[in-house]
């Protein structure tokens, strides 16, 4: 069961979340979310002439979740199915006597539940996207600052060719400026929902489309042109977004990895103290890369959940609408978590050019066999040159193999060799693409 007060408060939840994103998702946040949304019910209706002022203001003053108690409400769901019959009930308790004929007038559970969903989502995402914003700003500067570094490229596992460390942050860069940009359309576009007991709003007359409305701009939520209850795609679409997100930071996280093995060593993760192991003193684990790829990690069964709930009976559905809830939440915990860790990891990396260097280097210019194939293949055609340079390839020294071959030395001079074993002039449009990267992150920041 999900905390009283905030998912990182526990045990095992402080490693997947962040603390200011998880504030917005306890079960104190839930209530208050319902309890705005019965206030802006009150408001609406009272707009609408359907209630009168004075009961909408005893309804809104009580609409405090500190008077409520979220483990109760909790207890108390397990007879309803939902956590908004009880508080309804003590809600109603709550206000005077001439007031409780309107509390939760025209509306039901699924109404609230919705809405104060889409305002805890609306709510968590503002620091989650602060996260984002510094994790977008780290991988930039690395790019730019890193953006001639030359690297090794690595496919299927194995040294490829060289390219560079900027070029490999601006594919973080980018992964991370899509996602944000999803994110905060899935953010703006977060609805409310109001349709009453079976979507027509019957409870209000001919004024439910007036209500409707009112009550989406009291809370500040996008209105539907008509009530979702059983058409899914907002969840949907925040889902896959929060999923976006999980993808993007655990790219980098998981090339940050990568990077830091000892037998690597290119990058490491910063921050003093962390990374201990409870077994080996020298140990220096990337805490941050391995927290963020676990979160990636799980997404995907959280989206799947949602897609397969998302399929609803009729006008209400019997079960679908409630496995909901959680994975919904628990994506923006993982979400939030991942953002934060991300944006630490970035920002703290220390990036180690020599290293990279020298990993370029070791395996003696074979890296470079494309390069000189291509110098080959005007006199020689493709193939020949493949195969001329692939027998090089196969003997102990790369550079000593073409400098003793008659058969490239017919067609290529030293210089003409020692250019082609020179990782800086293979490097084709990174630069370029580093620039583009920036160039859009800046135009994607404001």
């Amino acid at each position: 069961m999900r905390p009283s007060s905030s998912p990182s408060d526990g045990l095992l939840g402080g490693l997947s979340g962040a603390p200011d994103v998880d504030a917005e998702l306890s079960d104190q946040s839930l209530v208050q979310a319902m309890l705005d949304v019965q206030a802006a019910l009150a408001r609406a209706a009272a707009d609408a002439g359907i209630l009168p002022a004075p009961a909408a203001e005893a309804i809104i003053e009580q609409c405090r979740a500190e008077r409520y108690d979220p483990q109760a409400l909790g207890r108390a769901a397990d007879a309803t199915g939902n956590p908004v019959v009880a508080l309804v009930a003590e809600l109603t308790a709550a206000v005077p006597d001439q007031a409780r004929p309107w509390v939760h007038v025209g509306a039901t559970s699924q109404d609230v539940l919705d809405t104060a969903l889409a305002l805890v989502a609306v709510r968590a995402l503002g620091p989650l996207l602060r996260h984002l914003d510094d994790a977008v700003a780290a991988a930039a500067q690395l790019a730019d600052a890193h953006r001639d570094t030359v690297m090794v490229a690595r496919t299927l596992g194995q040294q490829a060719a060289p390219t560079t460390f900027g070029l490999k942050a601006a594919g973080w860069l980018t992964g991370l400026v899509e996602a944000r940009d999803r994110l905060r359309q899935a953010r703006a576009a977060q609805p409310a929902q109001l349709g009453g007991a079976v979507g027509t709003l019957a409870a209000f007359g001919p004024a439910g489309a007036e209500v409707a409305e009112r009550f989406a701009a009291h809370l500040g939520l996008t209105p539907s042109p008509l009530p979702w209850h059983t058409r899914r795609q907002p969840w949907l679409d925040l889902a896959t977004a929060l999923g976006g997100l999980l993808v993007a930071a655990g790219k980098a996280a998981l090339d940050v990895g990568l990077l830091a093995q000892n037998e690597v060593g290119e990058v490491a993760e910063g921050g003093t103290g962390r990374g201990g192991s409870s077994a080996m003193p020298h140990k220096r684990n990337p805490v941050d890369s391995i927290l963020v790829t676990a979160a990636a990690g799980r997404g995907p069964g959280l989206i799947a959940t949602l897609f397969a709930a998302a399929v609803h009976e009729h006008e209400r559905a019997a079960g679908a609408w409630h496995a909901e809830w959680e994975p919904l939440l628990d994506l923006l915990h993982l979400g939030g978590g991942a953002a934060a860790r991300c944006a630490r990891m970035l920002v703290g990396l220390q990036v180690r050019p020599e290293r990279m260097r020298e990993n370029l280097d070791a395996t003696g210019g074979v890296l470079l066999a494309e390069a000189v194939a291509a110098r080959l293949a005007p006199a020689v055609g493709r193939g020949v040159a493949h195969d001329l340079v692939t027998r090089a390839a196969a003997q102990p020294s790369f550079r000593a193999a073409l400098l003793a071959d008659p058969e490239i030395r017919a067609h290529l001079s030293d210089t003409e060799i020692a250019e082609a074993l020179d990782p800086s002039r293979w490097l084709g449009s990174a630069g370029r693409f580093v620039d583009r990267a920036l160039v859009a992150a800046h135009g994607a920041s404001r």
